[in-house]
C-alpha cells in the first residue's frame, strides 16, 4: 500500500507529516510523540492543511491479487460484480 497526497506542494513539511500518520491511522497523541510536538501543534498542523486543500489516494497494488477489474476469478470478485448483484 502507498499514500499519495495530491496537493501536497501547498503543506509545510510538518503538514505533510501530521497528514500521513493521521492516514496511516495515528491519533493525534501519538503524533505528536512522534513529532516531538504537543497534541494542540498537531491539531494546528491538520486544520493548517484541511484548510489548503488536499487529497489522500492510497494506491493497493493489485499485484496482490485483491481487486479485479472485471468479471470474476479465482473466487474473488470484483466491486463492479458486486455493485451489479446488488443492483438485481
Amino acid at each position: 500500500m502507498r499514500l499519495e497526497i495530491r496537493g501536497a506542494e501547498k503543506l509545510s513539511f510538518r503538514e505533510k507529516q501530521a497528514v500521513v500518520l493521521k492516514e496511516l491511522g495515528y491519533g493525534n497523541e501519538e503524533i505528536a510523540r512522534e513529532l516531538g510536538v504537543s497534541p494542540t501543534t498537531v491539531a494546528t498542523l491538520l486544520n493548517r492543511a484541511r484548510s489548503k486543500g488536499y487529497e489522500v489516494v492510497i494506491i493497493i497494488p493489485t499485484s496482490l491479487g485483491l481487486f479485479r477489474l472485471r468479471g470474476e476469478r479465482d473466487g474473488v470478485k470484483s466491486v463492479e460484480a458486486e455493485d451489479q448483484e446488488e443492483t438485481r
